[in-house]
């Protein structure tokens, strides 16, 4: 009987020398990767790096073990998880080819990897570019798939997961320390939350307090006409706009 795939373990070179074959055959196959730096991200891309994992670390096992369906998206609004995996809360209770498994990717900390300097380590490991940070957050979200599958709940804190990620895949802690986009506004432009800045809107200046920073600033300008009211009565209007845009005051 063919071992199952939370057991699997590979030894450390063997890991390393794995993850680097996947690195090749993406770049040779997709469109949006041709180096460690890339600009875009498609589904598609995360597609073709699930079979390439399925190939080489699980001998195209994971359909044997699996009958649902696995869907992968990309998402702008993850800001502090770099992946994220979403499991029925009921899946003991469904058939299991009613099941459906999604792999969430923070696209963000990744075409954003380079815009700061130092080591950015991922799971315990420290990467050199934006692919193979891609990839430990890959295969953090795998664990989690396979921790569901066969067990209908996963903690990344919890022992067996841990045990799971270090047998398979050589990963030493369950977190990431990529570059956020609070981290960026903060250390690359000199901005944070509350800070008071200005910025162009329809040919005028405004001025405003930020809010917060996600993808694009929020920033909270004075408008007698405005949406929001804070605990004084104040009035404000609220403006999505581009960190680069902003001139601190």
């Amino acid at each position: 009987m063919a071992e199952e795939l939370y057991l699997i373990q590979y030894a450390p070179d063997v890991i390393v020398r794995k993850r680097a074959e996947i690195a090749r055959r993406l770049m040779d196959l997709s469109p949006n990767i041709q180096r460690g730096t890339f600009t875009r991200l498609d589904v598609s891309d995360l597609e073709l790096l699930f079979r390439l994992y399925n190939e080489v670390f699980f001998e195209k096992r994971f359909e044997s073990v699996f009958s649902g369906e696995l869907k992968f998206s990309l998402s702008s609004r993850l800001t502090r998880s770099a992946g994220k995996t979403l499991c029925p809360k009921n899946i003991a209770r469904l058939r299991p080819e009613t099941v459906m498994i999604e792999v969430r990717i923070g696209l963000e900390f990744f075409l954003r990897y380079h815009e700061l300097p130092g080591d950015k380590t991922v799971s315990g490991i420290v990467t050199h570019h934006a692919l193979e940070a891609l990839q430990i957050v890959f295969e953090h979200e795998l664990c989690h798939v396979l921790e569901f599958i066969y067990f209908h709940r996963s903690n990344c804190r919890g022992s067996r997961f841990k045990m799971m990620a270090y047998r398979i895949f050589g990963h030493t802690d369950s977190y990431h320390h990529l570059p956020t986009p609070n981290a960026i506004a903060r250390e690359k432009y000199g901005l944070k939350p509350g800070d008071r800045v200005s910025f162009v809107f329809a040919e005028r200046i405004l001025t405003g307090i930020i809010y917060a920073i996600n993808k694009r600033a929020t920033v909270m300008v004075e408008d007698k006409k405005g949406s929001f009211i804070d605990r004084w009565g104040q009035r404000y209007q609220k403006y999505y706009v581009p960190v680069e845009k902003l001139r601190r005051l």
